[in-house]
């Protein structure tokens, strides 16, 4: 432990997206203080950055886009260091906006489009286009990266041949969107809610409509640090679960929009913060405000959950993109890196309700369905991807050859 840190402090690197909310609002309404925590929050501007204090030991944790967690235990671009992750910060909250024009040939209608459709119409414009668009995503290992990649595939658009994917920090997605640096991003909030604002860019997709359940960002500590600080990891975990049950209600968007706002947070506009949290989009400026159910998705469900399964398709798609191979050995430490067994250590006993398994078959569910528990109850709704496929993790092998296939 460092000099000078004593026992119940810690330090989060973090980003500023709006779903680096639960540490925040944890250290802001005093969740974390009543588990004996005392939480000091870290803001930098790009993942690579988070990643390095996080490695290097000057945060203990840190607000991660899932895929990372994964790539850096396995080794992939840097030396392999061995990440585990206790608790995932937030499902979806991710968007797919287009500079207007383009926007207005691929969706034609308005709105939040069909992904299918869109992706159809995209294939057609990129056959006329003569040259391959430019997507920007936050970090070679995020979800939007794999989300992305995989609505393009499905549509029989090849990453990387018909369209180019480069990486763009997140604070920085609106600015080269308006400079024509690139022609689409997939972002969190407020980012896409800035290139709307500006009029640099219309929002088309919500992450929601690729994979209605897909994780995103996760809180990741050293596997060494989280084994030897255990108590006040499991004390996080229920703070972070208060502050998402105050995160969700409606009474407190007003209040929890204001201090992600502030200077030290995510130094931006209220007005769209609270637009996000609520589940609204502005899609185009001058536009109507539209309600999309579920567009972040941070408490419900067991959405905190490191669901074992979750971990297997990101290593899925991290084989299927980066042409490695699938690995048996590796395919079990990705496994390894979410820790549902940390969390149930954490909030066993309390009105959190828990599942029974640790995995589930993803993209099954079409309606509400209950789950078998180990405490309380839960019903999980729609977790389906656009394109009806399912991935059962029982079969992991079998899936990254048949997306080899397509």
């Amino acid at each position: 432990m460092p000099p000078g840190k004593t026992h119940g402090e810690l330090t989060i690197g973090f980003l500023p997206l709006v779903d680096a909310c639960l540490p925040i609002l944890a250290r802001e309404h005093g969740f974390a203080e009543n588990e004996g925590l005392s939480l000091r929050l870290v803001r930098d501007m790009s993942w690579a950055t988070v990643l390095d204090r996080l490695l290097y030991g000057h945060s203990d944790a840190a607000h991660m886009v899932a895929p990372l967690a994964i790539a850096t235990t396995l080794g992939r671009g840097r030396p392999a260091q061995s990440l585990s992750v206790p608790f995932v910060l937030g499902l979806n909250g991710n968007a797919v906006t287009m500079r207007p024009d383009l926007a207005r040939e691929v969706n034609p209608a308005g709105g939040l489009g069909d992904p299918a459709t869109v992706g159809a119409a995209l294939k057609t414009c990129l056959a006329t286009l003569g040259r391959p668009l430019r997507f920007g995503v936050v970090h070679r290992y995020s979800s939007h990266n794999y989300m992305l990649r995989y609505w393009l595939a499905a549509c029989g658009i090849r990453p990387d041949v018909d369209v180019e994917i480069t990486t763009v920090a997140p604070p920085f997605c609106a600015d080269a969107l308006e400079s024509g640096e690139v022609d689409v991003i997939c972002v969190g909030e407020p980012w896409n809610s800035v290139a709307v604002e500006r009029g640099a860019g219309e929002i088309v997709l919500a992450t929601a409509q690729i994979w209605r359940r897909g994780v995103e960002k996760v809180l990741a500590f050293r596997e060494p640090v989280m084994e030897e600080r255990r108590g006040d990891v499991e004390a996080l975990v229920r703070a972070l679960r208060k502050a998402g049950e105050h995160f969700v209600d409606p009474a407190n968007h007003d209040v929890n929009a204001a201090i992600l706002a502030r200077p030290e947070y995510l130094d931006g506009n209220a007005g769209l913060i609270r637009r996000a949290i609520s589940d609204q989009l502005l899609l185009a400026r001058g536009g109507e405000v539209l309600k999309y159910p579920d567009f972040m998705f941070q408490h419900r469900e067991a959405a905190n959950f490191p669901w074992v399964s979750q971990a297997e398709w990101l290593y899925s798609q991290m084989v299927r993109w980066d042409g490695a191979g699938y690995d048996a050995d590796e395919a079990r430490l990705a496994a390894r890196v979410f820790r549902p067994d940390v969390y149930r250590s954490a909030l066993l006993g309390t009105n959190d309700p828990l599942p029974g398994a640790s995995s589930k078959v993803e993209g099954s569910l079409a309606g509400p369905t209950s789950v078998s528990m180990q405490q309380g109850l839960i019903t999980l709704e729609n977790n389906s991807f656009f394109d009806r496929k399912v991935f059962d993790p029982s079969h992991l092998a079998e899936y990254v050859k048949m997306q080899a296939r397509d």
